[in-house]
């Protein structure tokens, strides 16, 4: 059974993610978490000392939080009745990345679903703040979805790699369980920035093809192109429905996440995308 946390701040932009998990996941035998975090107007001595439950003064917070959850468990029945899946809700006196991280641990958690805010002002911001912090933390993967894309099949996943790792089978799990329940094609991306692929990295794309077992897959390559530029303008001239990356130290996705490369390319990220945790270190 796959565990799923979607937190949510009973926004549209959270309501579109947790739609857009359900269409994602109707195949499968779920429990998802429904999560929700607050922090009352003021802060309240008696939650040095256990809070609410433990003094006895009720807290509107609390009231706020659970009453929310409910409708939004409500909704979720009445718009996706399916058998398959469970909901369980839960409130807490807590920030998001902290209580995400209890919740990984004490619910074993699979995968964590979260909306992102798209643009803001004149400027383009790749992903909220909250979104940020939790992929950065994050023990499992993190699927952001962007507010303004609608559920359709996935047929597609990119997957760029710098062939610097060898992943591991447990690494690489997440990848192959989404393209198989899906059946979808995986395109592995590499960019050449300098010089060719060494000895190295030939063997460790070698590796990563012999994991694809009977999953249809190719390779790309791309040369004079500059990350992240290159994977951008790629998903935007090819049709792709999912975008995979490795969340490793100096990572394409670390360097996606540098705010001049962002206002440099001007891009608003349009596809839902997985940020897998790497075990590796390099």
């Amino acid at each position: 059974m796959k565990t799923i946390l979607i937190p949510t701040d009973f926004s549209d932009n959270a309501w579109h993610a947790i739609s857009y998990a359900m269409n994602f996941f109707k195949d499968e035998t779920c429990t998802f978490y429904i999560l929700h975090t607050y922090s009352p107007a003021f802060y309240r001595m008696d939650y040095a000392i256990g809070g609410p439950s433990f003094s006895a003064i009720p807290d509107v917070g609390v009231d706020i939080s659970l009453m929310g959850l409910e409708k939004t468990v409500a909704d979720i029945k009445n718009t996706f009745a399916n058998p398959d899946h469970r909901y369980e809700v839960v409130s807490s006196f807590n920030t998001l990345t902290d209580e995400i991280q209890e919740l990984v641990a004490k619910k074993d958690i699979d995968l964590i679903v979260m909306g992102t805010q798209g643009a803001s002002g004149a400027k383009e911001v790749f992903l909220g703040s909250n979104t940020v912090f939790v992929i950065r933390k994050a023990t499992v993967p993190v699927m952001a979805i962007p507010e303004k894309v609608k559920y359709h099949p996935v047929r597609n996943l990119l997957f760029p790699s710098d062939y610097l790792t060898r992943y591991s089978p447990e690494d690489l799990q997440p990848v192959l369980h989404m393209a198989r329940i899906h059946q979808a094609r995986i395109t592995f991306l590499h960019v050449i920035e300098e010089t060719g692929l060494t000895l190295a990295q030939k063997e460790n794309k070698a590796h990563l093809e012999r994991q694809m077992e009977e999953l249809e897959y190719e390779a790309v390559t791309l040369e004079k192109e500059l990350m992240p530029d290159a994977v951008l303008n790629y998903i935007d001239e090819h049709p792709v429905d999912l975008l995979v990356m490795m969340n490793r130290k100096h990572s394409f996705f670390e360097r996606l996440m540098i705010r001049q490369n962002i206002d440099k390319i001007g891009f608003h990220v349009q596809i839902p995308f997985v940020v897998v945790p790497d075990s590796i270190e390099i």
